[in-house]
This record gives C-alpha cells, sequence and structure tokens, in this order.
C-alpha cells in the first residue's frame, strides 16, 4: 500500500532532506509525486534550500520556485493564516488571516478519527501559518454540492495536474510526478536566484479554500526524486 502525508488547509507543509545533494542540472532536476488528476488539483508550492552552513539541518534560507502563478495580482504573497484549537473534540478549527477575513477547517469524522484538525504536537491555544497563497479554482459544478471541480494551474507546483510538467505517460518511471527545475528559484522579490545545487526541499500548501464535502483543499504528497538518478535508471 502506497503511503502518503496531507498537508492540510493552507500553509501546511513538509520538509525533506536528502543523504545527498541535488545538482541544478539542465532541464528538470526533482520530481515530487501527488494524487492529482483532471478535475483535481491541490497545489502545494515549492521551496528549495541549499545547506550553506553545512550542518545537515533545514536552518538556512528558504527560495519559492516560480510557478505559473507568481507575480500576478492574483497571487498573493506574505500571506499569514492563525489557527485556533478547538474546545472539544468534533470541532471544526476556526482561523483568520492578515487581510481581515477568516473562517474554518470542517471536521469530516467519515476521513478522519482524530478529535480534531489542530495539531496534536502543538500545545498553544493558536499558530500561524505562512506563505504564498494562489487564488482558489475549485468550484460546484453539480449546483447542489455533490461534485467539486479543482481545476490545474499552468505550471510550477506540486500535487498539480499540470499539462506543462505533471508526467501522465504509463510507462514513465515518473508517473504521477511533477516536475521541478531548480534554476526557477527567486528571491523575496521575485528575482532570479542561483543556486548550484539544494539539499533540502519544502511543499506548502497553496490555497485558502475548501470543496464542500470534501473538505479543505489540502496537498498530498507521496514521494520525492532526484531526477538526476530517475533518469539514469538508479532508482
Amino acid at each position: 500500500k502506497e503511503l502518503f502525508v496531507s498537508l492540510g488547509a493552507f500553509g501546511g507543509y513538509i520538509i525533506v532532506g536528502f543523504d545527498h545533494s541535488i545538482d541544478n542540472n539542465p532541464g528538470y532536476d526533482f520530481a515530487i509525486k501527488g494524487n492529482s488528476f483532471d478535475g483535481s488539483s491541490e497545489p502545494g508550492i515549492v521551496w528549495v534550500m541549499q545547506d550553506q552552513n553545512g550542518d545537515g539541518l533545514p536552518n538556512d534560507t528558504w527560495y519559492q520556485l516560480r510557478g505559473s502563478e507568481s507575480g500576478l495580482a492574483t497571487t498573493i504573497e506574505n500571506y499569514e493564516v492563525t489557527y485556533y484549537k478547538p474546545e472539544a473534540p468534533g470541532m471544526a478549527v476556526l482561523w483568520r488571516d492578515n487581510r481581515g477575513a477568516s473562517g474554518e477547517v470542517d471536521y469530516l469524522a467519515a476521513y478522519h478519527k482524530q478529535d480534531y484538525y489542530y495539531p496534536a504536537w502543538i500545545e498553544a491555544p493558536s499558530y500561524t501559518l505562512k506563505g504564498t497563497a494562489l487564488e482558489p479554482r475549485n468550484y460546484d459544478k453539480s449546483g447542489n454540492g455533490t461534485y467539486w471541480v479543482q481545476p490545474h494551474y499552468d505550471w510550477g507546483y506540486a500535487d498539480n495536474y499540470s499539462p506543462t510538467d505533471h508526467d501522465k505517460a504509463t510507462d514513465s518511471p515518473t508517473k504521477g510526478c511533477n516536475l521541478f527545475d531548480i534554476s526557477n528559484a527567486m528571491e523575496s522579490n521575485g528575482s532570479a536566484h542561483q543556486l548550484q545545487y539544494i539539499d533540502f526541499i519544502k511543499v506548502q500548501t497553496a490555497v485558502n479554500t475548501k470543496s464542500g464535502w470534501l473538505g479543505e483543499n489540502s496537498t498530498e504528497v507521496f514521494g520525492f526524486y532526484d531526477y538526476s538518478m530517475i533518469s539514469a535508471g538508479n532508482l
């Protein structure tokens, strides 16, 4: 059985490291497998880091990889959402963002058995996640809440059924993966940042929205791969 991690509502993230550095070669450099399909994309922003201080920890500078929505007026940089711990099991997680909006992450007992969606390892009554937010595209195609569609974004995101960087070939070792180029790393102002290699990758849920009975849009990840090793047949 293939296992995966669901990153939760906006800002939820996972960080992975490798036992070697991934070089910035011409073309794609690494792959991230999700579970997107036509009509169901839950995009995750991808960040990369070089272990500059050599301590083996992801405590240096993160660089966001450019995607099709980077720099658009509909994309929100430095977006923050604060989540509040429910008062009792089975309750929704309330949230408020740094733009004055608020809402809740529904508790869906049919899909999860924990008391609530608030992280069990956080004892504080609230916590804040920061990142880049993409404009949601999900909509109720049925009109009665039974059939939700989550369209893809053009390129540059994990768990995204992109026509450009999502590998759909049935005989490909990266089938189901989105492919990424380290050369798309950028500074916080959007300018390019040159990295010869990376040691860590972070994926972060990029939309703050929910799709009815499906719950919150949550990026899913199944695996991370060095593309040079895949292309050389070493995996």
